[in-house]
């Protein structure tokens, strides 16, 4: 499957596939890039690549690693989070989240190609959350709670994103604390941005007092839409931030003073004297924190709504971020037709094995077939899919489905055939129930009137063979009861012997026959005494 026309083939490195730029910078170079996840999950991506001169030099690198997993640590809205680090082939790639939007440089630089200023409600709403995301980054903590003491060191234009969402965002924690330490410690070299590096700091000091400096560097530059420190070479630019004079940024704002209001112009004049603290070369005259100084920056002119901070960034940057835009779907679109394709030979090469042990535990499953991926370019091109964090489930071989199935039917049947017997148990016991309160009215009319009729003895015989049930004779008198007595028939032309019998044991029954019968205390019911007469 080929990649659109105007996507170029991608490099893998590590579990990320890396396409082409998007910016570029002294240190680095960033990148669109896409997150390789297991079974077809991706996700679009930053990945900012070192140049090699950083990632070459072995005290760089350990310092830069030791750095980007503390900035790992800060957790705001205002800070591009940092998701990964690769080291590989010599090189250094840090992996971001990815945000549409533009540097706050290229804004400003493109209002004031278009002879414009940003809006001093939009500075204002831009540098304060910048602010407040420095102010987390210096209030870090370590898994233990101790503070990570984190400072930036390089806050400038081209660090700070504002996205389309209205959000401004600090980038480069790891780089920039990782890079200042390396460069203020070998022979008195000292590299960077000299116009946004505080006095102190010249000298190797530095405090979250520094990136508030810097901030209110930036701050000035937004408002007036020009460079604050300015000059030849590094040297006289040096000059003018340790002994330059500072003038506030309404000086350059004159031209806007008559569509201003007054309210609107006393606004300005405080954020003249909140940029002006924060530019102090004393560090104990400027602001303490940098949520400090947020705060008095909103109560200066008010912020903007993130919804008109947004569409501000797409009318200045609507060119570059459409491009980039349609550069993002095109990745995306041709990314998910390549997962779909892996994950399709991925289970085809599952069900074409007879068992588990195609994937072993501890092996590597290389992915080569993804279209449009240039493998050679990496050492990591191989990507291995049964490590932590990157297991792909195959699907199971044609044999263990047809277990599974085989297993799931005879399971039903065995449900159905109990589901059965349970029913023609409760069918049968139901007809016995009915068949016993069909019989007992009869029994209950001859037992309320035990003496009248007398039976015969063959006659009991006959009946009893006939109903299929135990003659009287043979019941035992202390298991007889009312259900298995014999129907009694009347005889109208009984002997006379008999009935001579029968009259003669009535006349003299004995003190025990009085009454004849006892209630079974179980069924309520009378039972007979079977040495008592009829």
């Amino acid at each position: 499957m080929q990649l659109g026309p105007n996507v170029a083939p991608a490099r893998v490195v590590g579990r990320y596939a890396l396409y082409a730029e998007i910016a570029s910078g002294g240190m680095a170079t960033v990148h669109f890039g896409r997150l390789l996840g297991p079974v077809g999950f991706s996700r679009t991506v930053a990945i900012k690549r070192l140049h090699p001169q950083f990632a070459k030099d072995p005290e760089f690198v350990s310092m830069f690693l030791d750095e980007a997993r503390l900035a790992a640590r800060i957790r705001h809205p205002n800070v591009v989070p940092t998701l990964d680090v690769v080291a590989t082939d010599g090189e250094l790639f840090l992996v971001m989240d990815y945000v549409q939007g533009e540097s706050l440089s290229k804004l400003v630089r493109g209002a004031r190609g278009r002879g414009q200023r940003v809006p001093s409600r939009i500075v204002a709403t831009i540098l304060s959350g910048a602010l407040h995301g420095l102010h987390a980054a210096h209030e870090a903590r370590n898994e233990r709670g101790e503070p990570l003491n984190i400072v930036h060191r390089d806050i400038s234009p081209q660090n700070i994103l504002v996205g389309t969402d209205g959000v401004a965002r600090v980038l480069d924690f790891g780089v920039a604390k990782a890079a200042g330490r390396i460069q203020t410690t070998r022979e008195g070299q000292l590299k960077g941005k000299l116009a946004y590096m505080a006095p102190e700091q010249l000298a190797g000091e530095v405090s979250r007092k520094t990136d508030v400096y810097a901030a209110a560097v930036v701050l000035w530059e937004a408002l007036t839409g020009r460079r604050l420190f300015t000059g030849e070479n590094e040297a006289a630019i040096l000059g003018k931030v340790i002994s330059g004079k500072v003038e506030p940024p309404s000086h350059y704002m004159i031209d806007a003073a008559a569509t201003i209001d007054s309210s609107q112009m006393h606004g300005i004049e405080e954020l003249d004297r909140v940029t002006l603290r924060g530019l102090d070369r004393d560090p104990a005259r400027r602001f303490n924190t940098a949520r400090e100084m947020a705060i008095a920056v909103e109560r200066c002119v008010g912020l903007a709504s993130p919804s008109e901070v947004g569409e501000w960034v797409e009318h200045s940057a609507a060119e570059v971020l459409n491009h980039r835009a349609e550069r993002v779907a095109e990745i995306e679109s041709s990314s998910s037709v390549n997962s779909m394709t892996s994950i399709a030979n991925e289970l085809a090469q599952g069900m074409s094995q007879a068992g588990p042990q195609a994937h072993p535990s501890g092996s590597d499953v290389s992915r080569t077939s993804q279209g449009g991926f240039d493998h050679s370019s990496s050492q990591l091109s191989s990507i291995s899919l049964s490590k932590p964090g990157n297991a792909v489930s195959t699907a199971p071989p044609p044999r263990r489905l047809l277990l599974a199935f085989a297993i799931g039917a005879l399971g039903i049947t065995a449900i159905a055939a109990v589901l059965a017997t349970v029913m023609v148990l409760r069918m049968n016991r139901a007809q016995q129930k009915a068949a016993a309160s069909a019989d007992s009215p009869t029994t209950s009319a001859l037992d309320s009137n035990p003496a009248a009729t007398a039976i015969a003895p063959e006659t009991a015989s006959a009946v009893a063979s006939a109903e299929n049930t135990t003659p009287l004779a043979a019941l035992d008198a202390g298991t007889a009861t009312e259900s298995t007595r014999p129907a009694i028939i009347p005889t109208a032309h009984a002997p006379s012997h008999a009935s001579h019998a029968s009259t003669k044991k009535a006349a003299a029954p004995s003190a025990s026959c009085d009454p004849p019968w006892t209630i079974d205390p179980e069924t309520g019911r009378k039972k007979y005494k079977l040495e008592c007469p009829l």
